[in-house]
């Protein structure tokens, strides 16, 4: 009987030998032709092993290795190859390691996989890439020398089906105010660390928009999933091998005030877009949205004005500070519990005089 990591190499071996049959046949053609081969070349194998062989080689050939069944998991939201031998995931919004053990060029293998039917480029003259899997997941790989461990591949999954407002909400007082700002067509900041939610609760709030209304999304990588009848859908797109042909959100924001949006949504602010976009809220297209990384409500105007103020215009700061008041209405703060659970915990309202704050026992005003 032959070993399993044998049995795989010399099946593979056998495929790849059989020119154009791992593009030319349909999935369920190629499983049944690898069950073909793992029995030729080992027909004493029981029934449960040969089984296992099958997957592994199936995911290897046309999906992504080891790592397949981890995408497939629907309690997974992020897998982490932090170099050969370390792999861990988030699994209910807690970390954990998992028992697989991928080589630097099985981890750069997969990257490879992902980037190529894209024209992405990772080597090591552009050792970093973002990338997006046909699912919509997202896929972030750093290589050497950035990273000298080992290739690093972070892979963000999204839930299969839509997270709604009162998901992040612990009371029905939060949930009705955020509903009563959206149908204000208030323009509004979501604001959070890291993985703490932020792109799921817009997701959310989104979807509670009038379905009448035209809505434009605009993102580095495309995460949102929006159920809406009207929605145009803007995604950034890098630089080639050459150094040109990129198109930053920058871009993608001025090119949307050219088509007729009642509402313009930004995945995240990060850069000199913030001026652009604080321009667009200031000219009719209220009920925006846009996302930015901050430690809290407070914190989100003043990186708002930051962020502006990097976009190479020179302009006073008192002026960007005006354009700040006049369009950003609500400042929603999001945090990530030591639960792993996600939840709203602050909002400010300004223009009205009065700032809030939700907390666990409800909304209060803030002093």
């Amino acid at each position: 009987m032959t070993n399993r990591v044998a049995l795989r190499r010399l099946v593979h071996d056998a495929l790849l030998a059989e020119a154009g049959l791992l593009t030319a046949i349909a999935p369920g053609e190629l499983r049944e032709r690898i069950a073909v081969l793992v029995h030729e070349f080992d027909p004493l194998l029981d029934a449960g092993s040969a089984r296992q062989v099958i997957t592994d080689l199936f995911d290897a050939v046309v999906g992504l290795g080891a790592i397949e069944p981890l995408l497939n998991d629907p309690e997974v939201s992020e897998v982490m190859l932090n170099g050969p031998g370390r792999c861990y995931v988030e699994r209910n919004g807690r970390l954990e390691r998992v028992p697989i053990e991928l080589s630097s060029r099985a981890i750069e293998a997969i990257a490879q996989r992902v980037i190529a039917p894209l024209g992405l480029r990772l080597d090591r003259s552009s050792p970093m890439v973002d990338a997006r899997l046909a699912d919509g997941s997202r896929l972030h790989a750093v290589l050497a020398p950035l990273a000298p461990d080992g290739p690093i591949i972070t892979i963000r999954r999204f839930a299969a089906t839509a997270i709604g407002v009162d998901a992040f909400c612990d009371d029905v007082n939060t949930a009705r105010e955020l509903r009563q700002h959206i149908a204000s067509r208030r323009n509004m900041l979501i604001s959070g660390a890291t993985n703490a939610g932020k792109t799921t609760l817009l997701n959310a709030l989104i979807g509670d928009v009038n379905q009448a209304e035209r809505i434009i999304t605009i993102e580095e990588t495309a995460e949102l999933r929006v159920d809406h009848p009207h929605l145009v859908r803007l995604e950034g797109h890098p630089a080639n091998g050459e150094g040109a042909g990129a198109v930053t959100v920058r871009d993608l924001v001025r090119a949307a005030l050219r088509m007729r949006p009642d509402r313009i949504v930004v995945g995240e602010v990060r850069g000199g877009e913030a001026l652009d976009l604080l321009q667009a809220l200031n000219t009719g297209h209220r009920g925006s949205m846009c996302t930015v990384h901050a430690n809290s409500a407070y914190d989100a105007r003043s990186r708002v004005e930051t962020l502006a103020l990097m976009s190479g215009v020179s302009i006073p700061l008192e002026a960007v500070r005006r354009q700040i008041d006049a369009a950003i209405e609500v400042v929603v703060h999001v945090e990530r519990r030591p639960d792993g659970a996600r939840r709203v915990v602050q909002i400010l309202v300004h223009g009205d005089g009065e700032r809030h704050q939700a907390c666990a026992d409800g909304v209060g005003v803030v002093q």
